[in-house]
């Protein structure tokens, strides 16, 4: 079974699913956005970029899959998944303060200068809410406490692949 999953991450179809799966949940982010009206906030930009940052890896080994491909496309899918996945712990951090008026998010994103998001592409990475607010939840969690889920599932998937890959295929 190890040596199953240790191959699947050869397999571009394994690579194909990542990506798709990253791609719906920017589609249910941007529909939740402009259909439904949910304005996102700093942290929620953040946690959409973390998804990007996951399709975004999965793209070189999904194409041209080779050890630099799966290099590159696992240290991506990695640092996005966990990034992700404290920037939404932090988001829940703030929407349970005990003391609202002191957890506070910035009202601009952080982007950098060389990549300001924010500015070349507004409809996607422009944050107008407030992060203390809960408009949507579904089986009583919010938004960025299921984003806690999706990025936990990735860095999971994430962990075992690149262990299963290393131990039992001795290599990347």
């Amino acid at each position: 079974m190890l040596s199953n999953l240790a191959s699947l991450s050869t397999d571009r179809r394994a690579w194909g699913l990542l990506f798709v799966s990253a791609l719906c949940l920017e589609i249910f982010a941007l529909y939740y956005q402009h259909v439904m009206d949910l304005r996102p906030c700093i942290m929620c930009i953040y946690q959409r970029t973390a998804v990007f940052g996951v399709m975004f890896a999965a793209i070189p080994a999904m194409l041209i899959n080779n050890f630099f491909t799966r290099l590159v496309s696992y240290t991506g899918w990695g640092v996005s998944a966990i990034w992700g996945l404290f920037i939404a712990i932090e988001h829940v951090d703030i929407q349970t303060a005990l003391n609202p008026f002191f957890a506070t998010c910035e009202f601009e994103p952080n982007f950098p200068s060389w990549a300001p998001l924010h500015e070349w592409l507004p409809n996607i990475f422009g944050a107008t809410g407030d992060c203390a607010d809960i408009n949507w939840s579904f089986m009583d969690m919010s938004m960025p406490q299921w984003m806690i889920v999706i990025f936990a599932i990735y860095a999971t998937i994430w962990s075992v692949m690149l262990l299963c890959r290393l131990f039992v295929s001795r290599n990347l």
